[in-house]
């Protein structure tokens, strides 16, 4: 009869085990989660970042003359610039959505070119706070759609036209600052 007692309490030990087990798994697949989704959101403000630079670079670039400025079409146009003879990438590669790992919205100019992307996931960010300058409006969204990585067209048009009346001549080649370098270049 003492063997009995002890095959109970054996089982018992071992059930104990069995749940514990399972809350510590459980917990560490919610860490697991909260990681990777901080790892996603810092990917989401990288690669959306590079998107507005290369649609920056995109428009500011000196063009051929009597080439218009716009704004690409399509993203393909980021990575392979179709307005020069030779190779001119704006972008190193294409970047899939993070958050949804698909494609993403495409945030339209009035000439119907591409001046900005956006994640389409409606999900809410976990970061709230510590935003790069550019994006300090990231701490009030409510979802990953609502950060907007945006190329402002009529804010670089104004500072070209205004970059050009400061010129002594009045003018200058477009894309090019007030020294004659491309910006962002070092003077």
């Amino acid at each position: 009869m003492h063997g009995r007692q002890q095959d109970g309490f054996t089982l018992l030990g071992l059930l104990f085990l069995v749940a514990g087990l399972g809350v510590a798994m459980a917990a560490l697949g919610t860490v697991w989660h909260t990681a990777a989704q901080r790892e996603k959101e810092r990917d989401l403000l990288f690669f959306g970042d590079q998107y507005r630079l290369a649609i920056e670079s995109f428009w500011t670039i000196p063009l051929p003359v009597g080439t218009p400025r716009r704004l690409p079409q399509n993203l393909g146009e980021l990575l392979e610039d179709p307005r020069f003879p030779d190779t001119v990438r704006h972008l190193r590669r294409a970047y899939r959505d993070p958050m949804t790992g698909g494609e993403w919205e495409l945030l339209k100019g009035p000439d119907g070119g591409i001046v900005g992307v956006t994640s389409l996931s409606e999900d809410t960010p976990l970061k709230q706070a510590n935003f790069p300058l550019a994006y300090v409006q990231f701490g009030e969204a409510g979802s990953y759609r609502d950060w907007v990585f945006r190329f402002d067209v009529e804010k670089a048009a104004q500072e070209a036209g205004q970059a050009a009346k400061t010129t002594p001549t009045g003018s200058m080649p477009s894309g090019a600052n007030a020294t004659g370098g491309k910006p962002g270049a070092p003077e």
